[in-house]
């Protein structure tokens, strides 16, 4: 369910947006994450409280071991000390256990809620983004940065994030600790210190762009997937499954080899080598300190203890940054996604009346790109109620051209106007509503066919579906079907035939009641003898209402008010049936072809 919560800033207007009553600053993937975060500050101090307190008692342990040895090897021994630190370290232990409980479910907490928000925050961007920008981002990319991205961003806050600070703050533990036996002691954990931070600076540098590949090698490897299942039956009308299966295998190869490099930097993590060292150099350390007699033998043994606390930040790191890196990888990959720029605004406080369906092209230009003129120099005006019919060869612009009337499309120059006013004045919810646009490529959802009809509206009785599936002359296929309207359809409709899949989107339409209707060539998939029927039915519901026809059926272009001849995305005619038949070249010869 989506959040309502989430909002778009003035700023990243969109076509779609819903409120939310947080700030979020999408200047960089790194603000990002923290405006996010930062909501759940009362998490943040359970986490800092338990991994602060989680290392300090893992770090008195050894302290305790040290005092126990003390006692067992001082010239008098002094086992009843012995009981005491007994209970001393099981106490702390426990205490210990509690607060890294405390850290890890509060980073956990954090990195779920992180990862509902973001991906309700990307799905509300991807609704409100124009059609212009889905008709060139990768459905399958999409899709990688909508799931596997989105989830990366959890495991870079938990486990990733959880387990930076607590090893932070255990390679903090034996600064702390270890001056209270001898200040040098200092001296190895120091050197350590500044071998580690230089190891993984120069880690995490070579770390990015690796990361970066592994992420962007996924994304493509999961659009050709979705391209190759979408277009599955092209794929296999043309015998080509072992030419798929190399392509998708050569991206796989692609996403492999970047996981490799990545896996070859994390086998050459320099720390791990230095903890060795470390260690090593600590016991030899504390042992000549122990022959100068300037430290007890339970110092050694404490001291020891207190050096192993650094195998956690640097078994940690060798997975832990590499998932951070991961993840900042994927936010980049998402806030590309989400802000990236779209023509169209909600315009919230836009004119909302009711439609009457007057509609004026002025100069109207339009193009998807600075340098591919789609139409030019549109001029044309319909009165309320007029039925046009958009006439041309393929390719001419008829799609593109009442497609900016619901503002599907932008125009890139002039003025579209719906009774009246500029459609960017008007409200785009309200506009939108008032117009349905039944195209030749339908689309259905994976639902039942009551609930396809009703897609425009939710709460329509079941009397009115019907009603309206009547009206398009479904009805009768629809009761052939075992389960009638509960009947639930394949994906995109596939267990339909073409006929019945547009008569459904008459039907949706019908259900709708717009002031509006385009009829994109939504009636070339209907046999010869539905046709009739429908044709009753279009005429009945073109009444009252402005009616757009792309169609290149002679008898729905002959009762049209108004005509309009599209030719390389210019107006090369316009009148009725008649005038046109004597006076245009070019729509005599559509009629002759």
């Amino acid at each position: 369910m989506v959040q309502s919560w989430l909002m778009t800033t003035p700023s990243q207007a969109s076509e779609f947006t819903i409120s939310r009553s947080y700030k979020i600053d999408r200047t960089t993937p790194a603000r990002w994450i923290i405006t996010h975060t930062i909501r759940y500050w009362w998490v943040l101090i359970i986490i800092l409280i338990g991994a602060l307190g989680n290392a300090s008692l893992a770090g008195i342990m050894p302290v305790y071991i040290g005092e126990a040895f003390d006692a067992i090897t001082a010239e008098t021994p002094q086992p009843e000390k012995l009981l005491p630190l007994m209970w001393l370290i099981i106490a702390s232990q426990v205490i210990r256990g509690i607060l890294q409980l405390g850290r890890n479910f509060g980073a956990d907490y954090i990195a779920q809620k992180l990862e509902r928000n973001i991906r309700d925050e990307l799905y509300i961007s991807l609704l409100g983004k124009s059609m212009t920008f889905h008709n060139i981002q990768p459905v399958g990319d999409t899709m990688a940065r909508s799931t596997n991205d989105v989830r990366e961003i959890n495991f870079m806050f938990s486990p990733g994030l959880n387990l930076v600070v607590g090893s932070l703050t255990f390679l903090a533990m034996p600064f702390y600790y270890a001056p209270r036996y001898h200040p040098a002691l200092l001296l190895v954990p120091s050197l350590f210190a500044i071998a580690y931070f230089i190891a993984l600076w120069e880690y995490l540098r070579s770390l990015s762009p690796v990361t970066e590949a592994v992420r962007d090698t996924f994304g493509k490897m999961n659009t050709r997937l979705a391209e190759a299942l979408d277009g599955i039956e092209t794929v296999k009308g043309a015998a080509q499954e072992k030419s798929e299966v190399k392509l998708f295998n050569r991206q796989a190869l692609n996403f492999r080899n970047a996981f490799v490099r990545q896996g070859d930097l994390e086998a050459r993590f320099i720390p791990m080598l230095l903890y060795g060292m470390t260690i090593g150099g600590g016991l030899l350390h504390a042992l000549i300190l122990l022959r100068q007699g300037e430290i007890e033998v339970g110092a050694v043994v404490a001291y020891v203890g207190l050096l192993q606390m650094l195998m956690f930040p640097t078994f940690a790191s060798t997975f832990a940054y590499t998932q951070i890196s991961l993840g900042m990888a994927s936010a980049r990959r998402i806030l590309e996604l989400i802000t990236s720029k779209t023509r169209l605004d909600q315009n919230m406080d836009g004119f909302a009346g009711d439609m009457r369906g007057e509609i004026c092209f002025r100069n109207v230009n339009f193009s998807y790109t600075p340098t591919d003129s789609v139409l030019s120099d549109i001029n044309f005006s319909v009165e309320p109620g007029q039925t046009v019919a958009i006439v041309g060869q393929t390719g001419a612009g008829k799609t593109s051209l009442v497609k900016l009337i619901n503002r599907t499309y932008d125009s890139s120059a002039g003025e579209v106007l719906v009774d009246g006013k500029d459609v960017h004045d008007w409200n785009l919810a309200s506009l939108r509503q008032q117009i349905s646009i039944i195209e030749q490529d339908i689309f259905l959802f994976s639902d039942s066919i009551a609930e396809n009809i009703a897609f425009g509206r939710p709460n329509a009785s079941q009397e009115e579906i019907i009603a309206a599936a009547k009206s398009a002359q479904a009805h009768e296929f629809i009761l052939n079907f075992e389960n009638g309207y509960d009947t639930v359809l394949g994906e995109r409709g596939v267990t339909l035939s073409g006929g019945q899949r547009q008569r459904l989107a008459l039907a949706r339409a019908f259900l709708t009641d717009p002031r509006i209707l385009v009829l994109d060539d939504s009636t070339s998939a209907i046999d010869s003898a539905t046709e009739d029927n429908i044709q009753r039915a279009i005429a009945t519901a073109a009444k009252g209402r402005t009616t757009f026809l792309i169609t290149h059926r002679l008898s729905q272009i002959r009762w049209a008010d108004l005509i309009i001849v599209l030719k390389s995305g210019k107006i090369a005619a316009i009148g009725n049936h008649d005038d046109l038949m004597k006076s245009s070249e070019a729509y005599r010869r559509i009629f002759s072809d």
